[in-house]
């Protein structure tokens, strides 16, 4: 079963007490410039558009896609690990403080664009680990749960999504047989 929590601090990866580790920040040497859309290392940004490839590609590898500085960022701080980063170079400055130590690809707009099968117009992209984050007895557990059953557009799940966070449920139980809330156009919704 998939779910997503609301509303429920996030533990933080350091033991109680501890001070938060300091992230060291990027230096250009870090920073790999990619100019062929064929490069391997960019595998996991290849085809984003078709989503029956996608389906099949980030469940096998255990990835999702974040698009644009913000949706990065969110997915970070809600403590999901980065695999890599692919960015236009206008972004890799904002971004420097969340990047740790996952591999950056600067490519161009262009490169972007072929590789991934659009216009990247947030010119930023990060391939994230999928991690179970609930288990069943955590979601049952909640005061406020919605639970969806068979909702198979990702657009609908992204607004079911957004809409029980804005009136304050705890969290969503999703069928197994519903759009995967981590697929990119359901982040984005």
């Amino acid at each position: 079963k998939r779910s997503t929590r609301f509303n429920q601090p996030m533990p933080p990866p350091y033991g109680r007490g501890t001070a938060a580790p300091v992230r060291q920040t990027v230096t250009m040497t870090d920073v790999l410039d990619v100019a062929d859309p064929a490069d391997p290392r960019l595998a996991d940004y290849i085809g984003l558009r078709d989503a029956s490839l996608r389906r099949h590609l980030e469940s096998e590898r255990g990835l999702f896609i974040a698009e644009g500085e913000k949706v990065i960022r969110r997915a970070i701080e809600a403590g999901y690990r980065p695999r890599s980063f692919m960015l236009a170079p206008r972004w890799l400055d904002s971004l420097r403080d969340v990047i740790g130590d996952a591999p950056v690809y600067r490519v161009s707009e262009s490169t972007a664009e072929t590789v991934s099968g659009f216009h990247v117009h947030r010119g930023a992209l990060a391939a994230m680990h999928r991690e179970l984050r609930h288990s069943m007895a955590d979601l049952l557990g909640l005061r406020r749960l919605m639970v969806c059953e068979e909702i198979v557009d990702h657009s609908n799940v992204g607004a079911i999504l957004r809409n029980a966070a804005g009136l304050g449920w705890n969290g969503v139980l999703l069928a197994p047989r519903s759009a995967d809330p981590l697929y990119r156009r359901a982040i984005k919704t």
